[in-house]
């Protein structure tokens, strides 16, 4: 897979819920309703399970020609061939992380969580980030207390920085037409997804629901978008 594929809808897993062949048929309901995009997150230190898994997933996207990322851990991701990692604020500095990459003789996907932080997101481009993750736009059941992110910085740092950008945090199809306006890449979740009684659906409600979202007139996002006063 290629940068180019970096849109839609971007679930990422939740391993408190599904774990091995459960997580795959998880995973593969999501892609059937639209997922574009799969991350294996796992904070455990199960070291088995999670190479088990995070194979198991690789294998199921390559086969969907879908992107898989691995949350954080480059090792993992280079061990299942993967096609790149997502770092966070307590993750790996991305240039140790891309020489990583390349040392293996890969040439990885890597996304950067930015929170509200217009600052991170601009040293991060500057860096060769792949994509731009920001939130949480709205409060969400996974990071509850997760600070909010207005939905301004999507259009900002897609227009800025010249990146794909991804909005993540408590998002459901019933509220991410509010972000559509603002042309995020990407839309990504967990709970409303994996927690959803029929993954298939839901997934292919949210896939709906963005596509939908797309042709409204900007002036239509509304406020129920978090704002944040340090952000303008």
């Amino acid at each position: 897979m290629s940068r180019d594929d970096l849109n839609g809808l971007y679930v990422i897993t939740d391993t408190t819920r599904f774990q091995r062949e459960a997580l795959v048929e998880a995973a593969s309901e999501a892609i059937g309703g639209g997922a574009r995009i799969v991350q294996y997150r796992d904070k455990s230190t199960d070291a088995e399970r999670r190479r088990d898994e995070a194979a198991a997933l690789a294998e199921l996207c390559r086969h969907h020609d879908r992107v898989f990322i691995v949350n954080d851990d480059v090792a993992l991701a280079i061990a299942v061939g993967a096609d790149g990692v997502h770092l966070g604020r307590e993750d790996a500095p991305l240039t140790d992380t891309r020489a990583r990459f390349e040392a293996a003789g890969l040439d990885a996907i890597i996304g950067v969580s930015c929170y509200a932080d217009r600052l991170r997101a601009e040293r991060a481009a500057a860096e060769g980030a792949d994509y731009l993750a920001f939130g949480a736009m709205f409060p969400s059941p996974t990071k509850p207390h997760a600070p909010g992110a207005p939905a301004e910085v999507l259009g900002w740092a897609r227009e800025r920085l010249g990146r794909p950008v991804c909005g993540i945090g408590g998002i459901t199809a019933a509220n991410v037409a509010d972000l559509m306006p603002h042309r995020p890449d990407m839309i990504a979740v967990i709970s409303e997804v994996f927690a959803a009684a029929d993954i298939r659906a839901a997934a292919e409600s949210l896939t709906r629901a963005m596509a939908a979202g797309r042709v409204q007139n900007p002036a239509q996002s509304n406020s129920r978008i978090n704002h944040d006063p340090e952000n303008p």
